[in-house]
């Protein structure tokens, strides 16, 4: 596909139309052009125009700008397609989102796959500001976990690293907290590495364990002004603590966050959700192909998908490597591990079915 710069003519064409659908009942080819309001063309463009060229890269239709005008053109599917991304695009311009090449992206993704939610509503969704940073959901999935964390108690988020799991869970909790539909929020990890030997490392208990805890303290300060944090946590409003503290424990008016949830036993996932409390909320957390349980343990988080699927007011989210908001690599990367372990497991599949199979036909 080739597009032109801004700046440059639009070319014209003898099925030129507005509606490229009908259009295409004549012919395959179509043309659409559309003025795009003043105050949303350089966010539309982007810095140096970066977001057209990604558009160019991302669509079949040909793109002409000239000024706050854009021309389309191409065969009527990818023309109208086009218009649709366009529209969101101008959308979320217009709401005075910030607009780069990542958006851009995730709304041809969300359209291509034919989501029935707006990719503008996806992407314009506030959880919690700070210091003029805002956390939104950035895919479609991501903003249907957001929401199931509204409308049940019990969200259980699996995905791989680098999904948001923990960090939209964070974002709610504290947007709850902020608008006191909770007293207090208490964010939690089991410390699986340091098993036996956690008496043994030096410093006080909480030395020992803040390796543990330190990526919630580090989300915890996105959102929250850091130089409040230890008044709030000396006040019991934050409370971060390993999961062997919650035993016994009754947890009304939280928000509750289990963090690296593979890495619990059954037991100690049925300890943790027992503690739930009247005006409470869970979410938990996890990747079930990350598990560092020892001695071959079975991973609470697997377990529990068996025993409360379809429990009312008990929400299972699923995230992918679609999901994922690091660097592009990273979605890469978690699907070339998913493939290799899809190969291993053929492999040993094969391995453990030869003996038996040459067993049945030596009888």
């Amino acid at each position: 596909m080739t597009g032109t710069a801004r700046g440059s003519e639009p070319q014209t064409s003898a099925q030129s139309t507005t509606n490229p659908a009908k259009a295409g009942t004549l012919d395959s080819a179509a043309q659409s052009r559309f003025v795009v309001p003043d105050q949303a063309v350089l966010a539309l463009l982007g810095s140096r125009d970066e977001n057209l060229r990604v558009a160019e890269e991302l669509l079949d239709a040909d793109i002409h700008v000239r000024g706050n005008e854009v021309t389309l053109s191409g065969e009527s599917a990818d023309v109208a397609f086009a218009e649709r991304v366009f529209a969101e695009l101008v959308t979320l311009a217009g709401k005075g989102q910030p607009l780069g090449p990542d958006a851009v992206r995730r709304t041809v993704a969300m359209l291509s796959a034919g989501a029935a939610e707006s990719p503008a509503e996806v992407l314009s969704l506030d959880i919690v500001s700070r210091r003029g940073r805002t956390i939104r959901p950035k895919t479609l999935n991501q903003k249907k976990y957001v929401d199931a964390i509204d409308q049940h108690t019990v969200v259980f988020c699996i995905g791989p690293a680098g999904t948001g799991k923990t960090y939209l869970a964070m974002a709610k909790a504290v947007q709850a907290l902020q608008a006191k539909q909770v007293n207090r929020i208490i964010l939690t990890r089991p410390a699986v590495e340091a098993g036996e030997r956690l008496g043994f490392l030096p410093g006080t208990l909480y030395e020992k364990i803040d390796p543990y805890l330190r990526p919630l303290y580090d989300a915890l300060h996105d959102m929250v002004d850091p130089e409040s944090i230890p008044r709030l946590m000396q006040a019991g409003t934050i409370e971060v603590a390993p999961l062997a503290y919650m035993r016994g424990r009754t947890l009304n008016d939280a928000f509750i966050i289990l963090d690296e949830a593979q890495n619990t036993s059954p037991e100690q996932m049925k300890m943790f959700l027992t503690r739930l409390g009247f005006g409470s909320k869970i979410v938990v957390t996890g990747d079930v192909t990350q598990v560092d349980l020892p001695g071959g343990q079975k991973s609470g988080l697997r377990v529990v998908q068996g025993i409360l699927n379809g429990v009312d007011d008990v929400h299972f989210s699923v995230l992918s490597s679609h999901d994922v908001v690091r660097h592009r690599l990273v979605g890469d990367i978690v699907d070339a591990y998913d493939k290799w372990q899809a190969a291993q497991d053929a492999q040993e599949n094969v391995r453990q079915q030869g003996p038996r199979g040459q067993a049945r036909r030596g009888r």
